[in-house]
C-alpha cells in the first residue's frame, strides 16, 4: 500500500477513535422522528453530505440537498443536517442561523467544536481531526476530516438500516436506475 494510503487510512482510524461521539444516538433518534430531511455541505464536504442524503433517499426518507433548484423550504420541525470542517464556512453558518429561526432543528458535522457553526447547531457531531505534519505532504486540505465524515456518515446509515429493519432489497429498488 502507498505511504499516502496508509497515513490517510492511520489517521481517520485515529479520528474515529477520538471522537467517540456521545451525540450519534440523539443525530439517529432525530433523523426517525423527522418528516423532511435537509443535507447542506460546500465543495468536497458538500459531496460528503450528498453521499449521506443518498443513502438516506435509498432509505425510504424524504430528503432535500439545500441549494438544489427542486428543494422545497424548510419548515419547523425539519431537520437540518450541515457537513463544514472548519464550521466557519459562510453560506453554511447562514444556513444553520436561517433554518434555526424558522424553528428546524440543526445537526452540525464538523472538525471545529467551537465554531461558529457548532454555536449555530442544536447538535454538534464534533470529529476529532487534529492535523499533524504527515497531512500536508499524504493528505492536503481537508482530506481527513472529509474521509472521516463519509465513514462516520456509513456508519450512521448501517445503524439506522438495522434500526429501520432495512434490507439491501428494498434500498436496491430505491437506487438510481438508468435506462
Amino acid at each position: 500500500m502507498d505511504k499516502a494510503e496508509e497515513h490517510i487510512l492511520a489517521r481517520i482510524k485515529k479520528s474515529l477513535d477520538a471522537s467517540q461521539i456521545p451525540e450519534r444516538e440523539e443525530f439517529i433518534k432525530a433523523i426517525l422522528e423527522t418528516e423532511k430531511i435537509f443535507i447542506y455541505g460546500v465543495g468536497r464536504s458538500g459531496l460528503v453530505a450528498k453521499a449521506f442524503a443518498i443513502r438516506l433517499v435509498q432509505l425510504g426518507l424524504k430528503v432535500f440537498f439545500i441549494g438544489e433548484t427542486i428543494t422545497p423550504i424548510v419548515e419547523p420541525d425539519d431537520l437540518v443536517v450541515i457537513v463544514s470542517n472548519t464550521g466557519q464556512t459562510m453560506s453554511a453558518l447562514q444556513t444553520a442561523n436561517i433554518v434555526r429561526r424558522v424553528g428546524a432543528k440543526v445537526i452540525a458535522i464538523t472538525s471545529k467544536e467551537y465554531s461558529k457553526l457548532a454555536h449555530a447547531a442544536s447538535i454538534v457531531m464534533h470529529l476529532n481531526v487534529e492535523s499533524d505534519e504527515k497531512d500536508k505532504e499524504h493528505s492536503p486540505l481537508g482530506t481527513i476530516f472529509e474521509d472521516t465524515a463519509l465513514i462516520f456518515l456509513d456508519g450512521i446509515i448501517s445503524d439506522l438500516v438495522k434500526k429501520m429493519g432495512a434490507t439491501e432489497s428494498q434500498m436496491r429498488s430505491r437506487h438510481s436506475i438508468w435506462v
